[in-house]
């Protein structure tokens, strides 16, 4: 967990004196129970320019 908060905070300073617009995230979450009553949640940010596409799945 440690891990992803370092590389968003990297990720984020990275866009810091860019050229251009920002790039707006994409977040989607998710809750689902299944016939045991488990309940599972989902969430994934992306974000994308371009060519390029960048998807974190927690």
């Amino acid at each position: 967990m440690k891990y992803a908060l370092v590389l968003i905070s990297v990720a984020l300073l990275s866009g810091c004196g860019a050229d251009g617009d920002p790039i707006r995230p994409d977040v989607s979450t998710g809750v689902s129970i299944n016939s045991n009553g488990t309940v599972s949640t989902s969430t994934s940010v992306s974000a994308s320019s371009g060519n390029v596409s960048v998807t974190l799945g927690l």
